[in-house]
């Protein structure tokens, strides 16, 4: 699944049957393979988006969650 999303980030373009078919024995279904690949496609984007704008977290954020 890692190495699937990678290969979403770093070349989608050579993406071929052959990378789906490498999941299968693993339990993901096509609607897997598609959230999948969707997840890692819209984080690429929002945060290729959000360091083009040079958009920052706001203060709040710094102190959620942190222990």
């Amino acid at each position: 699944m890692l190495d699937f999303a990678v290969k979403v980030t770093r070349d989608s373009a050579a993406i071929e049957p052959a990378d789906f078919e490498a999941l299968r024995p693993h339990g993901f279904t096509d609607a897997d393979v598609w959230d999948i690949g969707a997840v890692a496609a819209f984080f690429n984007l929002s945060n290729r988006m959000a360091n083009m704008a040079a958009m920052r977290p706001n203060r709040e954020f710094y102190t959620m969650g942190r222990g």
